[in-house]
């Protein structure tokens, strides 16, 4: 048989499958309206597990393993079909609408100059700051309603992602409400009266410091861990200590009345830093495009695959996602996963359903937009 005859053979076949594959999504639907009538959910424990035992056993030995993936991509697509005809729980209440021109106090870690103010002010104008002296004191502020807002940074285009941030984010309840993107400018102050040449410590934020590695080494300065880059600058304005400068911005140096030794002090430009905006309750602003989840992926072979095929099945695009091992989850990986999209679109919701399913730990954070 010639090569053109057998691929004919294959469309065919091809041809075949699709058909029945179609068929089958129809009667989808069907189980998926009798479910809906009759108040069942979507995922049957067992039904599975029960098509893939049929399907192994029915199979040669040498293709078991093939037949079962195929098959489970089949029944998966299958579930999206039937939580798109109808979606299921809710995750959410109607949001409010984010309107930051009624913001009361916003909250932020550090004190006046750090960036996380410089976050506030591009989205809050000129509204009352809170300032907190570490990140889980600005989630509790908002929390206990000391403040409308909270903002905390969660990732740099230098060294990346905040691991506090998305612990908060894993065992705290509030909602992302904008994304802040604010462009990091760090420079090296000392005090007047200091020799840089004398200077044997520099303090700053870990990830200040990190991001300046380059410069730090090269001028054989130690980096010292301090709370804030605000803060540092605070500390070595009122130190006696002549040895010792400070990673912070330039607006925070001349406003501690520090020498600028070094305008440009990180490694790389531009260098720009990510805020979220929270708040206690589900508020969206108009136009949000992006959604926010977090959830831990099922210990089983394929399991994030199976989950990240669903976004071609809804159509849907993902914009980022993050594995981060979360303090207080024993080593599990919590997946932080980002896509276009909004609450009110039905494949959306119906995907968020589909996606929560079946998980040990699923978390809806938010609808939000970005402003740069």
């Amino acid at each position: 048989m010639k090569l053109d005859d057998l691929r004919k053979e294959i469309n065919d076949i091809d041809g075949q499958m699709l058909q029945l594959f179609l068929k089958r999504m129809e009667v989808c639907k069907s189980v998926a309206l009798y479910k809906k009538e009759n108040n069942l959910p979507i995922l049957q424990e067992g039904r599975e597990q029960q098509v893939i035992e049929r399907i192994r056993a029915a199979s040669p030995e040498h293709m078991a393993d093939a037949a079962a993936v195929m098959f489970t991509e089949i029944m998966d697509i299958s579930k999206c079909v039937q939580a798109e005809v109808n979606t299921w729980g809710k995750i959410y209440e109607k949001p409010e609408l984010f309107a930051p021109e009624k913001a009361q106090v916003i909250a932020c870690q550090g004190t006046s100059g750090a960036y996380a103010e410089a976050a506030c002010v591009k989205l809050f104008g000129d509204k009352p700051i809170r300032f907190a002296s570490g990140f889980k004191d600005v989630v509790d502020l908002v929390e206990r309603g000391r403040a409308d807002y909270g903002i905390l940074p969660l990732e740099n285009s230098t060294v990346g992602s905040i691991a506090e941030t998305y612990d908060l984010m894993a065992s705290h309840d509030f909602y992302i409400n904008n994304i802040v993107r604010v462009e990091i400018t760090h420079c090296f102050a000392v005090k007047p009266e200091t020799d840089p040449a004398e200077v044997r410590r520099v303090f700053s934020k870990r990830e200040a410091l990190a991001q300046c590695s380059v410069f730090l080494k090269n001028n054989g300065y130690e980096p010292m861990d301090y709370a804030n880059t605000a803060l540092a600058a605070q500390m070595v304005k009122n130190s006696t200590d002549n040895t010792i400068g400070c990673i912070c911005s330039k607006s925070c140096a001349e406003m501690n009345g520090l020498k600028i030794v070094e305008e440009k002090a990180a490694d790389a430009y531009p260098n720009y830093t990510r805020f979220i905006c929270f708040s206690k309750h589900f508020a969206v602003p108009e136009n949000a495009n992006t959604i926010s989840v977090s959830f831990s992926v099922p210990h089983t072979p394929g399991g994030l695959y199976r989950i990240l095929t669903k976004f071609a099945v809804y159509g849907l695009n993902m914009k980022k996602i993050v594995n981060k091992t979360v303090a207080g989850k024993d080593f599990e990986a919590v997946i932080f996963l980002d896509f276009e999209g909004s609450y009110e679109n039905r494949k959306v919701a119906a995907f968020i359903d589909d996606l929560k399913t079946g998980m040990g730990y699923f978390k809806f954070l938010g609808n939000f937009t970005e402003t740069y």
